[in-house]
């Protein structure tokens, strides 16, 4: 068994702020978010090859950085 190490950070150049009322948010770019939409309808259907697997996690490991780093600042402003 081959033990491959997704490497979200290579996506970073994706990655934009965008002002969303009082707030400056992290978001993936346009392109990225299609790729990930694209991924995730593949995923439903099983149709994913295993290099499409690791993107997927890739993607989604820069999602969850990025949401909870969001729902930070949000509180911040909050308190």
């Amino acid at each position: 068994m081959t033990t491959v190490i997704a490497r979200p950070s290579s996506l970073i150049g994706s990655i934009r702020i965008e002002k969303l009322d009082k707030f400056h948010l992290f978001k993936f770019n346009d392109q990225l978010q299609a790729r990930l939409e694209e991924l995730l309808e593949c995923k439903k259907a099983d149709l994913l090859t295993p290099e499409q697997v690791i993107e997927l996690e890739e993607i989604a490991e820069l999602d969850r950085i990025f949401t909870h780093i969001n729902a930070m600042l949000v509180a911040q402003h909050n308190d």
